[in-house]
């Protein structure tokens, strides 16, 4: 089994986010995203998983699905969804998330935006795995719907360059971003 990579962690944030015609929502968290996510993180030995909402209604759903794998029937039925659930969370908002990295790891997170835009500042993924590799905690931050709102994007430590698929359309769905982007960033390249 692999260690944790516990410098390492996510936030699926679903607020504060745009939907499609530019206004600050709180997305719906989908079930699919709270297994998938939390077995791709696992998978790739982050620190933790948080998926930050406000709405109390999300909170709980977040909480049966993880109840339901860790100790319910699930826990017996597929026993590697319950070792992949074991670090994820929900969360109110970012900074609590950021302020519960720092307690339990004795320092702020520097945050890594994960973006379909290009920005001018942005890292790629081989400078980015490199700058992880110094030390130090890192969050990776992903956006639903359509995407962080600015003032995420502009107080952020790294905005990573953004996933380029083949012929310009880029819409993929928040789970498929975490698997390619953390393997681009964690996955083992020796072949």
């Amino acid at each position: 089994m692999t260690e944790a990579v516990s410098n390492i962690h996510l936030a699926a944030l679903h607020f504060p986010v745009y939907n499609k015609v530019g206004e600050i929502v709180v997305s719906s968290i989908t079930t699919l995203d709270v297994h998938d996510i939390s077995r791709i993180c696992r998978t790739y030995g982050l620190g933790s998983l948080y998926f930050v909402t406000p709405l109390k209604s999300q909170h709980k759903l977040v909480e049966d699905i993880m109840r339901h794998w860790r100790d319910g029937r699930g826990a017996q039925y597929n026993p590697t969804r319950k070792e992949a659930l074991k670090h994820t969370c929900v969360k109110n908002l970012l900074p609590e998330v950021i302020q519960d990295i720092e307690t339990r790891f004795g320092e702020a997170p520097k945050c890594v935006v994960t973006d379909a835009k290009k920005f001018d500042q942005g890292v790629g993924y081989g400078e980015m795995r490199q700058i992880m590799k110094s030390g130090g905690q890192y969050l990776l931050l992903f956006g639903t719907g359509w995407g962080l709102e600015k003032s995420i994007v502009e107080t952020a430590d790294y905005i990573l360059d953004p996933i380029e698929g083949a012929d310009g359309f880029n819409h993929l769905p928040v789970r498929g971003a975490v698997a390619i982007i953390l393997d681009r960033l964690l996955g083992n390249f020796s072949g």
